[in-house]
């Protein structure tokens, strides 16, 4: 015995007279004759063998087996139009424009990012890291999409997680016993700098600058030899350093705010870009 088939043209009819409650109404509707809309729902009832409506001259009103199958029916033709809106999506092309933060740029994004290039091989993706600061009033001229680090109560752009921000070191500093504090940091204009040294002065900490770079790797690189201690986000925290915290004398931080920037004149390729890292990024996965 062949299982019955729920063809979506003859579902998308059964809607319109379960929503009209009229073969008439129905068939003005869809466009086509109230002949046509009576024969589709027929053969829609032979298909499962079950009567779906209870008809009187005046009304047309479901049955319970059709108020089941409304539910089913809305779901397998949205489900339908969004395979085909994704299948579409993948014959989208065009370039981005991406700019984003160093650490995530080299750790958390390469994976993100593949899957997108994957699924949209025609888009070009053109990623720079740095400071995001300066970033951020560049999109819609130099960039497409950013994705920011921002203080808490900073509500520009759009919120998709936060990042528990540390100090950091190798297994061999010793930071309460150092004074004053070497420190490695990131140049003027970073957050974490600027946060770091406040830190060390509102609790009395005497610390130096030895060693600052625009570079994330040498920072880091610096920092596990045991010349310094640094700031990193927990979650993007390297192999090679280890959290440091009230046991080593070392004041808290705050956390970070993760914000999403995209261009007001975004095209295809980028809000699909920016889709993408809500999906991936967002508050929902921390």
């Amino acid at each position: 015995m062949s299982r019955p088939r729920l063809d979506p043209g003859l579902l998308r009819t059964f809607l319109a007279v379960a929503e009209e409650r009229s073969f008439t109404r129905a068939a003005t509707h869809l466009h086509l004759t109230q002949s046509a809309v009576s024969s589709q729902i027929k053969r829609l009832e032979d298909e499962l063998d079950l009567e779906l409506f209870s008809r009187s001259t005046t009304r047309v009103d479901l049955n319970p087996a059709g108020e089941e199958l409304v539910g089913y029916a809305r779901r397998i033709l949205s489900l339908g139009d969004e395979a085909v809106q994704r299948l579409r999506q993948h014959d989208v092309a065009g370039r981005v424009r991406l700019g984003v933060m160093d650490d995530y740029g080299t750790t958390l994004l390469p994976p993100i990012l593949k899957t997108f290039c994957g699924a949209y091989p025609g888009i070009e993706l053109q990623m720079e890291t740095g400071l995001t600061a300066g970033m951020i009033a560049r999109v819609g001229k130099s960039y497409d999409v950013v994705l920011a680090m921002h203080a808490r109560g900073d509500a520009s752009g759009e919120f998709l997680r936060r990042e528990r921000t540390v100090w950091a070191g190798s297994d061999a500093m010793l930071p309460r016993d150092l004074d004053p504090l070497p420190v490695a940091l990131y140049p003027q204009g970073c957050l974490f700098r600027r946060w770091a040294l406040d830190a060390l002065e509102r609790a009395g900490r005497k610390w130096r600058l030895s060693f600052v770079s625009p570079s994330l790797a040498a920072v880091e690189a610096f920092a596990a030899q045991g010349l310094a201690v640094t700031v990193t986000k927990e979650g993007t925290l390297p192999r090679s350093l280890k959290v440091l915290g009230a046991e080593a004398g070392l004041p808290p931080l705050p956390a970070a705010n993760i914000r999403l920037h995209v261009s007001p004149s975004a095209d295809a390729p980028a809000s699909l870009l920016a889709q993408h890292l809500r999906e991936n990024l967002g508050a929902q996965r921390r």
